[in-house]
């Protein structure tokens, strides 16, 4: 334990270095001034501190008010030396953060006693200090595992889902980056913007559900068809809903509001306005843009900009207009990840026709 001493008095000083030496596993920290004591601030390292009371510029009061503008410091014990028995100076010495006094002239026998009193309850405060600090590690260490796992599961189900349908793990993804990008620039909190990333993908997990002749149809579907096919967003919902992951909760909350419109005329449960989860109608403009921009059995793509307009056109109607506002802003990011999203696929084209 490094204990600090301030005396402008030589002799106490040294009094006072040769008594901490007798101390179990204490090492002095000698400073014959306040001025010296600060010069060396926040750089100073020390468990306890002994104050003189009365000295030139600084009283011990002062210096230790001082001493305390650096939170590194804000809790460390420190004991007063002084000379003068009137209340008025014990009393700014307790108001100013003192633990303990002694009395000049020191008595060996009672600095002994009382110092190692201190010492014994400073290593306590730190040895519980270090079980807090390992408590609280331990505790993300935790929270990261559970994360991963959850990550992991999230991960399975949708390949379970990509299965069906071999273009749906590149929609997925591109989803998850657009819904991102919207999620921030509507100026969400990062973890918030990481766990919609993270959560998109399961937003069509319900299509799992479906018969392949209606998945995979070459066409347009029928009337009955597609009222078959809107049943997806409550099935996914229902699979991911009950559990006690916040992510899968999420995830959940996404399946089965990702076709609501803000008008109310989406489905299934015709929610409109804020009633629809905002995670919800963040996905509703990056699963459209999406689907949009991408070639399908029944159609060909649109273009950037047309997909663009589009939205635009439909905000107040279709989609929430402040995450169209969001979405324009994030476009750059959008083209940036559509783009980058083209050049692997042709990427893998070749790659494939090579025979690599």
């Amino acid at each position: 334990m490094r204990i600090l001493l301030v005396d402008d008095n030589n002799t106490n000083l040294k009094l006072l270095t040769k008594l901490v030496a007798k101390l179990d596993q204490c090492e002095a920290v000698p400073f014959a001034g306040p001025d010296a004591v600060l010069s060396a601030l926040p750089d100073l390292d020390f468990d306890v501190a002994i104050i003189d009371y009365q000295m030139p510029v600084y009283n011990g009061v002062e210096l230790y008010t001082e001493i305390v503008r650096f939170e590194k410091y804000a809790n460390i014990p420190v004991i007063f030396i002084t000379a003068d028995t009137d209340m008025t100076t014990r009393m700014a010495a307790l108001n100013a953060g003192a633990i303990d006094f002694l009395t000049k002239p020191v008595n060996p026998v009672e600095f002994q006693a009382r110092v190692q009193n201190i010492v014994s309850l400073s290593r306590a405060r730190k040895q519980l200090a270090d079980q807090a600090e390992w408590l609280r590690r331990e505790v993300d260490r935790a929270v990261t595992e559970l994360r991963q796992r959850e990550q992991e599961i999230i991960h399975r189900l949708t390949l379970a889902a990509e299965y069906k349908d071999p273009h749906t793990s590149r929609h997925t993804a591109r989803v998850a980056a657009y819904s991102e990008a919207i999620a921030v620039e509507l100026g969400l909190p990062q973890e918030m913007c990481n766990d919609i990333r993270l959560a998109a993908p399961m937003h069509d997990v319900g299509k799992a559900a479906m018969p392949d002749t209606l998945l995979l149809k070459q066409g347009r579907l029928t009337e009955a068809e597609y009222r078959q096919m809107q049943a997806h967003a409550q099935i996914g919902g229902s699979i991911l809903a009950q559990s006690q992951s916040s992510l899968l909760q999420l995830a959940s909350e996404i399946a089965v509001s990702h076709h609501e419109r803000w008008d109310g005329q989406g489905y299934p449960n015709r929610l409109a306005g804020d009633a629809i989860p905002l995670a919800g109608r963040i996905v509703c403009i990056a699963d459209n843009f999406d689907a949009l921009t991408t070639e399908r059995p029944y159609k060909s793509a649109w273009s950037f900009d047309r997909t663009v307009e589009h939205i635009r056109g439909r905000a107040g109607s279709q989609f929430d207009p402040e995450c169209v506002a969001a979405f324009e802003r994030a476009l750059p990011k959008i083209y940036e990840i559509m783009q980058q999203d083209r050049e692997e696929q042709a990427l893998s084209a070749i790659a494939s026709a090579s025979g690599f």
